[in-house]
């Protein structure tokens, strides 16, 4: 049955390592991976790179392109991972509602290790200086939403974090 099809949602803050987990992730269970800055329209993209935090207006078109990656991926029956920041309670009930298979795995990193992350990192089109603006947006998973909370520390591997998300997920 369609609706079955296991969607995993990988949150967090920018540099929380939501790339590098969700493809790791998607590569050890064979199942199609989405990165969620994919999704955002160029205006995203720019306003993001020109130091501008985005609004919750802004972030709409981007949900929406991310619910319905998971709507298609969930009918062709193809299990999927797919990022997305999911600051806020709002997003990811956007993005759960209507999608009971969608399951959500949130990379809980410390501010100043994600800082430094973000200050080591090259080539990408969000800028350090707007990390402080994602934490101020940060809402913490409720235990209502049974989102998998994975503590992020300095000394976590990706291949260890991975293999705490697997077993966890059963």
């Amino acid at each position: 049955m369609a609706n079955q099809v296991p969607v995993l949602l990988v949150c967090g803050v920018s540099g929380s390592g939501k790339t590098t987990i969700g493809t790791l992730l998607a590569k050890r269970l064979d199942w199609v991976y989405a990165e969620a800055d994919a999704f955002h329209p160029p205006a995203n993209v720019a306003k993001m790179a020109s130091g501008l935090p985005l609004t919750d207006a802004d972030r709409e078109p981007w949900l929406r392109a991310i619910g319905a990656f998971i709507d298609e991926a969930t009918a062709e029956e193809h299990p999927a991972v797919v990022t997305c920041s999911a600051l806020k309670r709002a997003y990811r009930d956007e993005l759960r509602t209507g999608r009971p298979n969608v399951r959500f795995v949130f990379l809980d990193a410390p501010a100043d290790l994600v800082g430094a992350r973000l200050a080591r990192r090259a080539g990408h089109f969000f800028p350090a200086d707007l990390l402080a603006s994602q934490y101020r947006d940060l809402e913490a998973p409720d235990p209502d939403e049974h989102v998998l909370d994975v503590p992020i520390t300095a000394d976590s591997t990706p291949d260890d974090v991975v293999a705490d998300i697997l077993a966890a997920l059963g």
